[in-house]
């Protein structure tokens, strides 16, 4: 219906009268006690509660696409191109896409790294691995796992400037800045709502839009970096970052999938959005 336009399209499509479709509405807004469309003698649209509802629809009628083609094709082997779009990650993420093309041979990978928000359609990706929330209610998403930012430093760097106890402590610091590729401003680190003095007066002793730079120079005892987990974490096993203020900077970010809606759900696709369900958890940590 809000891809359609209006009652007459969206019934012709599904072949009922645009009376049917109203009326079906009518009843859908009643049962649920709110107002999915403003309409007028012009134009229907969405409205932010509808637009809220659609979303979670998409993703209901994906894992009803996802489900019926894990059944209908248990013994069918997943062949042919598939063009991913994920972002520059860490090795852990590189392991489990090899870890996918063990298990499914047949099917060609063909991984594009970019932080910057892509067009699937314009673009022609079959899925896009991204982070961080979605608005885009057009596409169909599952959810893959959460991690979180860490403040790190190593320990070098701490004996010459000392560890920061409290969040205000950081102003004193040198601190190395990730720079957000799609809006290129930098991104705040999780220090929460109470702290936006601090983000604001944090130093740039360094600014990089790759994580890995941000990574070699806190390695290197340069200053105190906030890095996703499957950056640091192994890191911070070996001793060789320290992980900071960790009960005052708690934050969870999410990973999804997303693909572009339409008629049926390629078993390629399944194939993957289901590994990467299962086995990139445990990588995100």
């Amino acid at each position: 219906m809000s891809d359609s336009g209006s009652y007459a399209a969206a019934g012709r499509v599904l072949g009922v009268s645009a009376s049917a479709i109203g009326k079906a509405i009518v009843r859908l807004e009643e049962r649920i006690g709110i107002r999915l469309f403003h309409r007028n003698n012009r134009s229907i649209g969405l409205t932010p509660e509808g637009a809220v509802f659609l979303a979670h629809c998409r993703r209901i009628m994906a894992e009803l696409a996802a489900a019926e083609v894990s059944f209908s094709s248990a013994h069918a082997q997943p062949s042919g191109k598939l063009r991913v779009s994920a972002p520059v990650v860490s090795e852990g993420w590189n392991r489990v896409f090899l870890q996918f093309m063990n298990r499914f041979p047949e099917i060609d990978l063909d991984i594009s790294y970019t932080n910057r928000i892509v067009d699937l359609v314009e673009e022609g990706f079959d899925v896009v691995l991204r982070i961080g929330p979605l608005q885009d209610s057009r596409l169909l998403t599952r959810r893959l796992g959460v991690f979180s930012l860490r403040l790190v430093a190593a320990p070098d760097y701490l004996a010459r400037h000392g560890t920061p106890q409290t969040i205000e402590d950081l102003l004193g610091h040198a601190c190395l800045r990730n720079r957000n590729v799609s809006s290129r401003r930098i991104d705040n680190w999780p220090l929460g709502p109470d702290h936006a003095h601090v983000n604001a007066g944090l130093s740039n002793k360094l600014v990089a839009d790759h994580y890995a730079m941000l990574l070699m120079a806190a390695l290197d005892g340069v200053g105190i970096a906030c890095l996703p987990s499957f950056w640091a974490d192994e890191h911070i096993d070996r001793g060789t970052l320290r992980h900071l203020l960790a009960e005052q900077t708690p934050n969870q970010r999410a990973v999804s999938a997303v693909w572009p809606g339409g008629p049926g759900f390629p078993v390629k696709l399944a194939a993957f959005v289901d590994f990467m369900a299962q086995n990139l958890p445990t990588m995100l940590r």
